[in-house]
């Protein structure tokens, strides 16, 4: 792992994946989905207060009547200004209009967290770097089903990818001051 870039907070989103209350209540590896919502959260926070875009993903299967209870993202999770994706596939740019969003407001780099590492979070990143979007991956604010398919999208995919780093390494440009 290395430190993030820094960020350019007009220029980068946070892309958080699937932080709905019945994923989030899986036996996930190496960290529980209550702690990948915190560090969820806390990026959240402080992506907002930078000014920064926060993309938030749900997922709803497209093939049912009535999604299943706890399809929603986790109370409290969005803020006023965030946007909202709701994916019908793995990933969170077919079939929706992030890429455009996203250009709309001038973003040209990813932060990604969310559930799960290899699958979610890991189908969208391909599709962003496929796109053109510079990347950057907090490996402490995701994790996935078991550990060992979390760290092969850590240790393998995402280094070729972008840039693996952790919540704390994160920082931001600091304001232009007159």
């Amino acid at each position: 792992m290395t430190a993030a870039p820094v960020l350019d907070p007009q220029r980068t989103a946070l892309v958080l994946v699937d932080l709905m209350d019945r994923l989030v209540a899986l036996p996930l590896e190496p960290r529980k989905g209550a702690e990948v919502l915190a560090a969820g959260e806390e990026l959240a926070k402080r992506f907002r207060a930078e000014g920064a875009l926060v993309v938030l993903v749900r997922v709803e299967r497209p093939t049912v009547a009535e999604q299943p209870p706890g399809s929603g993202l986790v109370a409290g999770l969005a803020h006023d200004g965030d946007l909202e994706v709701v994916k019908r596939t793995i990933g969170a740019f077919q079939g929706t209009e992030l890429d455009e969003r996203l250009r709309a407001h001038g973003v040209g780099t990813l932060v990604f967290g969310g559930i799960a590492t290899n699958l979610g979070v890991e189908s969208t990143a391909r599709a962003a770097a496929d796109l053109g979007y510079e990347l950057v991956f907090v490996e402490d604010a995701m994790a996935a089903f078991t550990a060992a398919e979390h760290d092969a999208s850590v240790r393998l995919d995402f280094p070729r990818l972008g840039t693996v780093t952790t919540v704390g390494r994160l920082s931001f440009e600091a304001a232009d001051q007159d």
